[in-house]
């Protein structure tokens, strides 16, 4: 039986991804975080095989020994615009295989630098798995592989109120307005701003119609990296659509000094946690993608559509991270270097774990004009 250490496991996603590793690998769960009785509720709620370490990524020597002590470490202590490449420092030192659940650019530039030193160590590193990114990249990986040609990738997301995640995530969102950032348009890098460009598209039951905008995202900049994409665009928005328009008025009628502050913040994510509290009850927690490739078939120009829906957008995010982590302890996936989840995991296993998950997307045949 292997041990798996989560750090930041007694959050919403990292109980998420214990849960969906429980109920499919027969490892030992190590559930990391700052307060006791949080761990000692998350360990009484996931049963026998799991324990709580309290441990603060701070202290560098005790986390070395909890790291040395796996077989594989989880990364899922966010906010991850606060982290660098600690984690995986350690994972090297110690031959340790890792992953993580990184929705911020930055990081995971940090930690695809350290490729070539992961293979010298012989460590798997897998970054930015989950829901989006995560299920999204292999998706995207699914109708690329489904043309003779692609060349470009539209991912589009929603989430009904809070997605069923802590406080961690409503920061995220907020510090993820605070600048503009570059997207792969037209063969070349342009700067967008976040929250802009609305637009209408459909998503499965119960989203129906729904609006996103530019948002960045990770897939962002590993996707035309990946393969030989002219455009990729990221776009997100929430359900019910009044948030949508508050989250425009706070990206856009707001100065920047006062929307990078960290209070500001703090408060903007305190009350948005506070206030999907309530809509939650009747929008439920749920997310939706909507993937569309476009490229060529058979000498025509073809659109590759593909959509994923759950309940709980943190569920779905253990079970992106989970299935991932349960392909590296079977060794199923065994590539010593650092990769994004579109490059590590073929689409022949992404399907096969949707399907032990008693999960599938929705794909319409493909459409083709000349």
């Amino acid at each position: 039986m292997g041990r798996v250490l989560i750090l930041g496991g007694t959050g919403r996603i990292g109980s998420s991804i214990a849960q969906d590793l429980l109920a499919h690998t027969d490892v030992a769960v190590v559930l990391t975080g700052r307060h006791r009785q949080r761990g000692q509720r998350a360990t009484q709620k996931l049963g026998s095989r799991t324990q709580f370490l309290p441990l603060d990524l701070s202290e560098p020597d005790r986390l070395r020994a909890a790291i040395a002590a796996a077989d594989l470490t989880i990364h899922a202590a966010g906010p991850f615009h606060q982290r660098d490449a600690q984690v995986l420092q350690l994972c090297l030192e110690q031959g340790v295989n890792y992953l993580d659940v990184s929705d911020y650019r930055g990081f995971t530039r940090q930690v695809l630098e350290v490729n070539k030193a992961a293979q010298t160590a012989g460590v798997t590193a897998i970054v930015s798995t989950g829901v989006f990114p995560g299920i999204s990249n292999s998706m995207a990986r699914q109708g690329i592989e489904a043309l003779d040609q692609a060349d470009a990738v539209q991912l589009s997301y929603v989430v009904a109120g809070s997605g069923g995640a802590g406080v961690t995530v409503m920061r995220t969102t907020f510090l993820g307005l605070q600048h503009p950032f570059d997207t792969w348009l037209d063969g070349q890098w342009q700067a967008v701003k976040p929250y802009t460009a609305r637009e209408k598209l459909a998503f499965p039951a119960p989203y129906n119609d729904a609006h996103v905008y530019w948002y960045d995202m990770p897939e962002a900049i590993t996707l035309p990296d990946s393969f030989p994409l002219q455009t990729v665009k990221t776009k997100f928005g929430v359900v019910p659509d009044f948030y949508n328009h508050a989250t425009w008025l706070t990206a856009h009628g707001l100065p920047d000094p006062v929307l990078q502050h960290p209070n500001t913040i703090e408060f903007l994510a305190q009350v948005s946690y506070w206030m999907t509290g309530i809509s939650d009850r009747f929008t439920g927690t749920g997310v939706a993608i909507h993937c569309d490739v476009q490229g060529h078939k058979a000498g025509e120009t073809a659109h590759y559509c593909s959509w994923f829906a759950h309940p709980s957008a943190a569920i779905a995010a253990g079970i992106g991270a989970g299935y991932i982590a349960e392909l590296l302890l079977s060794g199923q996936i065994n590539q010593p270097g650092v990769y994004p989840v579109e490059q590590a995991v073929t689409t022949a296993q992404f399907r096969q774990a949707l399907a032990r998950r008693q999960l599938s997307l929705q794909t319409p045949p493909l459409v083709a004009k000349r």
